[in-house]
């Protein structure tokens, strides 16, 4: 019944990535925590190879359907790199009980980030496709001379540092923060930063697990490669749903089952740090 429990979840995670660019890669560590009876340091570690596997997936689905702005989501998963590693060195440094309870407060962030994103959306007039934006001007250029936009430079500085330090210390996607950054700080219509979100998605999971790969945690690999590959598949459903339907549906189950996880974990961690 746990493993079945797994494999469903698996599936959420898996088409909230798709088809969102994050989200569900937040219930990897609950669900190999309390379904799957994994210790934090495990958990941790072994959602970055769901999240990571699943985002590679679901990012060539989405490139194939046209949804992807490759060079942008390379250079904003390089720059995240840096705090992918601080991530996972700092993740070791801290106990079960204060992983846990960090993880609580940011799936209640997230759901909240979401709710909001579907009101808002809502008011908007809904879901409307919007056309492949055209390149525009980089931020960063030294030919023919040196011209900056630094304002912009800082933003995509900043939030890409924070992305992969989260993803890092608690082995999320941090999707939920990807795909504001990128709406914001590139100019991204939703549907091209969903897809785009995927590619740093891979690249800061990848860094962070490169990393914790020498601390000597070892998670249970049975549970980890089943929630892996029922997620991947899933993936390149929700990517295929991304372009095809829409999206609000998913999203409001979304929120209501993240902050629903987030107030379990809450009430598992926090009594424990008291």
């Amino acid at each position: 019944m746990t493993l079945l429990l797994a494999i469903a979840a698996g599936a959420l995670i898996g088409l909230s990535l798709g088809a969102l660019g994050g989200g569900g890669s937040v219930l990897a560590v609950p669900v190999l925590v309390y379904l799957l009876g994994q210790s934090a340091p495990q958990a941790t570690t072994g959602s970055l190879v769901v999240v990571g596997v699943t985002s590679l997936i679901g990012a060539i689905t989405a490139h194939r359907a046209g949804n992807v702005l490759l060079g942008r989501g390379l250079v904003f998963g390089l720059v995240a790199i840096g705090g992918a590693v601080v991530g996972a060195e700092a993740s070791s440094r801290v106990s079960e009980d204060v992983l846990l309870a960090a993880f609580a407060a940011l799936m209640l962030l997230v759901g909240g980030m979401l709710v909001w994103r579907q009101l808002r959306h809502r008011r908007g007039g809904g879901h409307r496709h919007a056309a492949k934006p055209a390149l525009d001007d980089p931020i960063i250029t030294f030919s023919p001379r040196f011209v900056c936009q630094c304002p912009r430079a800082l933003k995509v500085l900043v939030t890409a540092t924070i992305v992969g330090t989260l993803t890092g210390f608690l082995g999320v996607g941090g999707g939920f923060l990807v795909v504001p950054a990128l709406l914001l700080a590139l100019a991204l219509p939703m549907r091209y930063a969903a897809g785009t979100s995927l590619v740093v998605i891979t690249i800061t999971s990848a860094a962070a697990l490169v990393v914790r790969a020498g601390s000597g945690v070892q998670p249970d690999w049975t549970p980890v490669a089943l929630l892996t590959a029922t997620s991947a598949a899933m993936a390149i459903a929700g990517a295929r749903l991304a372009d095809r339907a829409d999206s609000d549906w998913l999203q409001t189950i979304f929120a209501v089952l993240i902050v629903g996880v987030a107030v379990y974990t809450a009430t598992q961690a926090l009594p424990a740090l008291l």
